[in-house]
């Protein structure tokens, strides 16, 4: 088998095995916050900022924490956390403190059970598990972080839809480089 076939197939098993009412429901979340912030690191932090980007051009009012101008976290504000172990440090000192202040947490993670799932008020659950496949195919979480973008990609057609929103009016807000 080809890594090209390994990934698809591993990816297409992990992105279909989340339950559609988690989806959906994130979906409502999502359109329903007053303002959404995300959060990973390293390449789950990219994914999270390919999202981000997304939600900004649907017109939502999205931050990436970290970032310089992203303002504080509040009661009743979205935060979305990308970790495939849910054990890095930063995403869970981020998740504790946004749930602490009254922010709704969903995380994106491979661990039901680890200590950023545990400080969630939700979880996105991708199965991924490391194998001596995945290592010669796909190393170091690549299976984990192209599960993550398929499945934020695939949700936002059907937000479109429910924000009655087209493409032309996505573009309107794309970044332009002059």
């Amino acid at each position: 088998m080809s890594s090209l076939d390994y990934i698809l197939e591993k990816v297409r098993d992990a992105v279909s095995s989340i339950d559609p009412a988690v989806v959906s429901k994130f979906i409502d979340e999502l359109i329903a916050a007053k303002k959404i912030f995300v959060y990973g690191s390293g390449r789950s932090g990219l994914a999270g900022q390919f999202f981000a980007v997304r939600l900004v051009q649907l017109g939502l009012d999205v931050h990436f924490v970290g970032d310089m101008t992203t303002p504080i976290i509040g009661k009743n504000d979205l935060t979305v956390v990308v970790s495939r172990t849910g054990e890095t440090m930063s995403a869970v000192q981020t998740a504790n403190i946004a749930r602490r202040v009254g922010s709704n947490v969903i995380c994106v993670t491979s661990h039901r059970s680890s200590k950023l799932a545990h400080a969630s008020n939700s979880i996105i659950h991708i199965p991924f598990k490391d194998d001596p496949e995945s290592a010669v195919h796909a190393p170091l979480g690549t299976l984990f972080e192209e599960s993550v973008n398929i499945f934020f990609d695939s949700i936002i057609p059907d937000m479109m839809r429910r924000l009655e929103m087209d493409e032309r009016a996505m573009k309107k807000r794309h970044a332009i480089w002059v």
